[in-house]
């Protein structure tokens, strides 16, 4: 029997072959290739499938974040508070802007910022918080959209891993005052490329956004803002308006597998993901948890199973931040996550049979 690869990107994609050429045709049939109908008609389609008002696509997750802070005045002299728990680009973003990263500690059970330590966070420098749906698991969002209104705070989703995740019957998207997706090819709805956008119901910010993607220009010639070149090109609109009619089908059949998952693996000798009652993940990562994490690693490995980790190293300890008082930040319980977390395969493509022989590689 084959490896059991840990994610098959060319397979999730070529499922759509016909569908992406004629996408492809469509575009070069329009001649229009930046900021045309495909883009208009995917930002439509988004917006309403996340449940929000409008969708603003741009150049990467990381402009997603970074132009939405930008867009709400954020820059030197603010704070904004992260998950210590998170992929960097959460980190990225607000230094970009020229702001604080001021990192919160994760529930261990989660992963995701634990909003009983977000209060103690907040400083009259504070300006927003944003909050990583981790994994495709949505954080606890409540709390923390009551914690910002009483303080006069903008809350952003980071929903780079999160298409389609639902928050108490509400899809990422619509759970903050603006929200960040990524459409890296391997996420949950991918691009052929980088890509991403900002979903929120406050038309003013959508506004500002549009101009700020477009080198400050909502008006042809004429420059408003110091803007960015940061927009969602035509073609990958068009190959993510194909993505987007499958995607809850996708997650569909992420959930079922991951359930398959979670009950074969009672005695695996594994921390198993945890999924509050409220929640519904996009199972974007099945992520485990051991304190032998590479041993576990290295055995399944010999089994013919590819796993991975996300991420063996927190932000503050990354070379970017070595310089900054955030490197000798004391943050335990991110520390122990990224020593002992690592994901097992899950993508829509895989077949029940794959998930028992991960099941009995874990079990041998």
């Amino acid at each position: 029997m084959g490896r059991i690869r840990f994610l098959d990107v060319r397979a999730l994609h070529l499922r759509h072959r016909a569908g992406l050429h004629e996408a492809l045709d469509r575009v070069l049939e329009s001649g229009n290739f930046i900021q045309g109908a495909q883009l208009e008609a995917f930002e439509r389609e988004f917006a309403a499938y996340c449940g929000a008002g409008h969708c603003v696509g741009v150049g990467s997750g990381l402009d997603a974040l970074h132009l939405t802070l930008r867009a709400w005045g954020i820059g030197p002299g603010d704070e904004v508070i992260v998950p210590s728990n998170t992929y960097i680009a959460t980190w990225l973003a607000v230094t970009h802007a020229g702001a604080t990263p001021v990192p919160v500690e994760p529930r261990l059970d989660t992963y995701n910022m634990d909003p009983e330590r977000v209060g103690a966070a907040i400083t009259p420098r504070t300006r927003a918080i944003i909050a990583v749906h981790l994994y495709g698991q949505p954080a606890d969002m409540d709390p923390i959209n009551a914690i910002a209104r009483e303080r006069g705070i903008k809350v952003m989703e980071d929903a780079a891993q999160a298409h389609g995740a639902a928050y108490k019957g509400r899809r990422a998207g619509s759970l903050g005052d603006a929200a960040g997706f990524s459409f890296y090819p391997s996420k949950n709805l991918g691009a052929l490329g980088d890509g991403g956008a900002v979903v929120t119901n406050d038309a003013a910010l959508a506004g500002r956004l549009r101009s700020l993607r477009n080198y400050g220009s909502a008006i042809k010639d004429r420059n408003e803002h110091i803007g960015f070149n940061s927009r969602l090109d035509e073609l990958q609109a068009a190959f993510l308006r194909i993505g987007l009619a499958s995607l809850e089908e996708d997650n569909a059949r992420r959930s079922a597998l991951a359930a398959r998952m979670l009950s074969g693996m009672a005695d695996s000798g594994l921390v198993v993901p945890v999924v509050p009652e409220w929640a519904q993940p996009a199972w974007h990562r099945f992520v485990v948890r051991h304190p032998a994490r590479d041993d576990v690693m290295r055995r399944l490995a010999a089994a013919g199973v590819e796993t991975m980790v996300h991420y063996p190293i927190p932000p503050h300890l990354q070379p970017a931040y070595a310089q900054t008082p955030l490197a000798h930040a004391c943050l335990p319980v991110s520390e122990r996550i990224h020593r002992e977390v690592f994901s097992l395969p899950l993508y829509p493509s895989m077949d029940e049979a794959g998930v028992d022989r991960i099941l009995a590689a874990l079990r041998a």
